[in-house]
């Protein structure tokens, strides 16, 4: 089944896009905490208010979200819960609609991620020691580019 479609976060929903990132933080042992929640919550609520950020809800709620500034994506998050469900591959196909390219930075630890985005035709283009980071921890460059912008 596929999920529906995603639509507008709005500041409603910034608490619980909130937990998905949290929860993220939480069961990843690598990644170190380095902005109290109050902070998290005004930038979500900024980037909100912003629309930049997508989300796909399930029956409990927000499930799924994208922050994307332009071609920057931002963050990708997926509630556990949701996992597995086409969320993400949602949210980044909308995400690249339209679009000549799209860039992100992902951690070098974040084995899952970047090989999730390795399926959706992200390719590596530099890697960093994380000194331009908030965790400091050593980042991947990729970035994906639309072949039929090309033929157009």
């Amino acid at each position: 089944m596929r999920p529906a479609r995603p639509t507008r976060a709005r500041l409603w929903h910034v608490p619980q896009m909130a937990a998905i990132l949290w929860g993220f933080i939480h069961r990843t042992p690598w990644l170190p905490r380095v902005r109290p929640y109050r902070t998290d919550l005004r930038i979500m609520a900024q980037i909100t208010r912003a629309g930049w950020v997508r989300m796909l809800r399930d029956r409990r709620g927000p499930a799924a979200f994208i922050a994307r500034d332009g071609a920057v994506v931002h963050a990708l998050y997926v509630h556990p819960r949701a996992q597995r469900r086409g969320m993400g591959r949602t949210l980044l196909e909308e995400a690249k609609r339209g679009q000549p390219r799209l860039e992100l930075f992902v951690a070098e630890a974040n084995t899952p991620a970047r090989a999730f985005y390795r399926a959706h035709g992200f390719a590596e283009i530099a890697r960093s020691c994380g000194a331009g980071n908030d965790e400091h921890l050593p980042d991947i460059h990729m970035i994906w580019h639309n072949d039929r912008s090309a033929e157009t």
